[in-house]
């Protein structure tokens, strides 16, 4: 072959080779951005559509503007005087306090040997990975509203109680024994990250601390440990945020009813699911959604705000 025909074959090559080497990065996110578009933007899409429709999931959707938004704040009571202040309530306490509870164990263990460590973290992460329906079964016999079950039983020996409360269909009760049982859970991936994290820390940095006056562990704590792991800390803020309205159907599992008894543990989810699937009134369940929506994108904001890079 002579070699200008080599020369115009190579050069064919090169144009063929040249497109694939320039859009490779398309190429390789181009299934995570198929998915992520068909799970997740779509999706999103659809639901801000269908919040503004009066739609029962038989009959064609009726254009009605913001009627289901006005409706959430200025006619259902129930939405406003107990769904909302569960849902602020159960976030506030659960969200940060899973979070801060995730670093302080994974701090606690850090200081263990290796042994001792990989135990705890594995007994501490498991209740995480356990199905809510499995943890609420769990739950549900030791708050059992009968003589038979553990607290009361153990109370109706002390002689505390006099009678068997209903711990889980009690409107004092369900909404603490909720946030019990969602901290208890809570130690999940984001904790395994904050760990592995301040494992990582190089400890030269402690020494140099020690060096510039920090006296004690807290200390080193607050100014070495958490700066040098702000990637860990922003995911599990994350991941804290995300697990918070994940676990949000405790209650409706260990009271055994949507919506639960008097709404003492009802969250947006489970009122999005009473409109939704009971009710279907699936516009006014898209717009409850929505503003579930405008929450979580508000929490990640601010956890971004704290521990995201400039």
């Amino acid at each position: 072959m002579s070699t200008a025909n080599l020369a115009v074959k190579a050069s064919k090559n090169r144009r063929i080779e040249n497109p694939l080497i320039k859009y490779s990065h398309w190429v390789m996110i181009l299934p995570f951005l198929v998915l992520f578009l068909i799970f997740i933007i779509l999706p999103i899409i659809f639901a801000i559509g269908l919040s503004f429709t009066n739609f029962n999931a038989v009959e064609t959707p009726e254009f009605v503007l913001f009627e289901n938004y006005s409706r959430i704040f200025s006619k259902d009571a129930v939405f406003m005087q107990k769904i909302l202040p569960n849902t602020i309530l159960y976030a506030v306490i659960v969200g940060p306090g899973g979070y801060v509870l995730a670093f302080i164990m994974a701090w606690l263990l850090s200081q263990l040997p290796k042994l001792q460590r990989t135990i705890l973290a594995v007994l501490l992460y498991l209740p995480s990975m356990t199905a809510g329906t499995t943890i609420s079964t769990v739950w549900a016999v030791l708050f059992s509203g009968d003589r038979t079950g553990y607290l009361n039983s153990v109370f109706l020996r002390l002689g505390l109680i006099q009678k068997p409360i209903t711990w889980l269909q009690g409107e004092d009760t369900l909404m603490p024994i909720m946030i019990l049982v969602a901290l208890w859970s809570s130690l999940g991936i984001g904790f395994l990250s904050i760990l592995s994290g301040i494992l990582d820390v190089n400890p030269e940095l402690y020494e140099a601390a020690r060096l510039d006056g920090v006296k004690n562990r807290v200390q080193e704590a607050i100014y070495v440990t958490v700066p040098s792991i702000r990637p860990q800390m922003l995911f599990g803020a994350v991941m804290a945020v995300v697990n918070t309205f994940n676990s949000a159907g405790l209650g409706v599992q260990l009271s055994g009813s949507n919506p639960t008894p008097n709404y003492a543990g009802s969250l947006i989810v489970n009122h999005v699911d009473d409109y939704g699937f009971i009710r279907y009134e699936m516009g006014y369940a898209a717009a409850l959604s929505v503003i579930l929506l405008i929450i979580i994108s508000l929490a990640s904001k601010l956890a971004y705000r704290l521990f995201g890079d400039n």
